[in-house]
């Protein structure tokens, strides 16, 4: 499998052509013919959750940034990158950053941390968000503002970005050997989990210090909240039963309710897993990668080492504990909830559906589409079981042209409350402020998923858009990341 063996975004004929498309997929996605403008059109609408008002329904993802100081704190670059958050217009800043709560859970050495001595600088960012959104759009009413606490947990990196520390709740028989983890390696102990909490605790009150609305307690995308939702196999407080697998959620809420009082709280969740893929190698050729192929589950059947996966098939999904989850989450008061898929370290595909791949990663082994559908379904299955519920959703950036039309028609059939965007305003940031006041799509600005913003930190490069963004594309960092491309074509 090549480039181009699906047919591009660019390719299609309007919204005609778009939808025939999808009609071809066999994909009932949402599409408006026509994206209005003006205060009465459905992403223009403010929605409130939790005695916070939202203003419109875009919404910022946390990005990992890999641009920090050595010892955790912003850059110019982490900046520039939150200025444009607020220049965007979107209302809903959904945790800004991926925040390590200690230097241990750092998933590479640059991310930022949250510490006394980092804590004045983090919270600049914030106001850095603030002063770019009244410059772009006049005032800052109902502009909320998250921070994302973290720990990378199998994913750490803290000291060196070629070098893997993990910390691991459970054996995993796909993952330990696609990271070479040794039979011997050690498993992170229920104190050492007790201590992290007290960590996640100490900066979550940081956090309220410097003015954030809420915090995100991140479970998704491989990291260590998320690996307690499939540590089944886990002896102890912390695994085998969904309440065990749930009690460091738990934890964290009791917790940081109690030490911070009236700070709120959202969860960014991936709400489905599936097994980890790999390049297929029959199919691959010196400088292409082959299409994702699913690793051999041989030996870890049933499959329980995953969160929202079907214990029979693997490479399927199953909703069932996921709503087990969100009746925790009602629980615990936690209404608000940024839904995701998977992780991109072993299935990115589900996670970011994509045209190119990074570059340790597969040729799509799909349409994109149908990996933005599957977002979009899931997040509507959800939606319809838990209508109190305020829901962020993920996977948008392929759509490309027809992002617009796509999220103000989930937006106004409900399937979503929230279109979250990502790698999207790295190069286009002010795409929401363009959408909600009618002003031309600016088409040389649209992310094309050639994931280079992923390949560069894979490599130890700082992260940005390099295609598209003027700054990257005329950085020194653009050259190393053309080195390290024009290498594996030639490997």
């Amino acid at each position: 499998m090549k480039y181009g063996d699906f047919p591009k975004i660019t390719s299609f004929s309007g919204v005609a052509g778009f939808r025939a498309h999808l009609a071809e997929l066999g994909a009932d996605m949402p599409c408006d013919d026509i994206v209005a403008h003006g205060p009465d059109q459905p992403l223009a609408a403010p929605l409130t959750v939790d005695d916070m008002t939202i203003g419109n329904r875009f919404a910022i993802h946390p990005m990992e940034g890999w641009d920090g100081t050595r010892e955790g704190a912003p850059t110019e670059n982490t900046i520039r990158r939150w200025r444009r958050f607020g220049e965007s217009g979107a209302k809903l800043i959904y945790g800004g950053e991926a925040v390590a709560v200690r230097h241990d859970g750092r998933a590479n050495p640059l991310q930022l941390v949250m510490s006394e001595a980092t804590q004045s600088a983090i919270a600049g960012l914030r106001e850095t968000v603030i002063a770019a959104h009244k410059e772009a759009t006049g005032n800052d009413d109902n502009l909320v503002i998250g921070l994302q606490l973290t720990h990378s947990g199998r994913f750490c990196k803290p000291n060196d970005n070629r070098k893997f520390e993990q910390k691991i709740l459970y054996r995993h028989p796909v993952l330990d050997r696609k990271f070479g983890i040794p039979e011997d390696y050690p498993v992170l102990s229920d104190d050492d989990i007790w201590r992290l909490i007290d960590d996640y605790i100490t900066a979550a009150k940081r956090a309220q210090a410097c003015g954030f609305d809420f915090v995100d307690l991140k479970h998704c995308h491989g990291y260590l909240g998320h690996e307690f939702l499939s540590a089944r196999t886990r002896p102890g407080a912390f695994g085998g039963s969904l309440e065990n697998r749930t009690r460091f959620l738990r934890e964290l809420a009791a917790g940081i309710r109690a030490a911070c009082p009236g700070l709120k709280f959202g969860v960014r969740l991936s709400a489905i897993d599936l097994i980890a893929y790999r390049p297929d190698p029959a199919a691959s050729v010196p400088g292409i990668l082959g299409p994702g192929v699913p690793e051999s589950a041989a030996g870890a059947l049933p499959y329980v080492y995953g969160f929202g996966t079907d214990a029979g098939d693997p490479t399927a999904y199953d909703l069932n504990e996921t709503f087990e989850v969100f009746e925790v989450l009602r629980a615990l008061d936690i209404h608000l909830v940024n839904v995701t898929l998977g992780s991109p370290y072993y299935n990115p595909h589900l996670t970011r559906p994509a045209s190119y791949p990074p570059s340790d990663g597969y040729q799509p082994p799909e349409d994109p589409l149908l990996g933005v559908m599957r977002h979009l379904e899931v997040v509507r299955a959800l939606k319809a079981r838990f209508p109190d519920f305020t829901l962020i959703g993920s996977g948008y950036t392929y759509l490309q042209e027809f992002l617009p039309n796509v999220a103000q028609a989930v937006v106004r059939q409900g399937w979503t409350d929230f279109v979250g965007l990502g790698r999207m305003v790295l190069s286009y940031p002010d795409l929401p402020l363009d959408v909600l006041h009618g002003r031309p799509f600016q088409k040389k600005k649209v992310c094309r998923t050639f994931s280079d913003c992923t390949s560069a930190p894979r490599n130890g490069i700082v992260s940005g858009c390099y295609p598209l963004d003027a700054f990257y594309k005329k950085s020194e960092e653009f050259k190393q990341l053309a080195a390290v491309k024009k290498a594996a074509k030639t490997a």
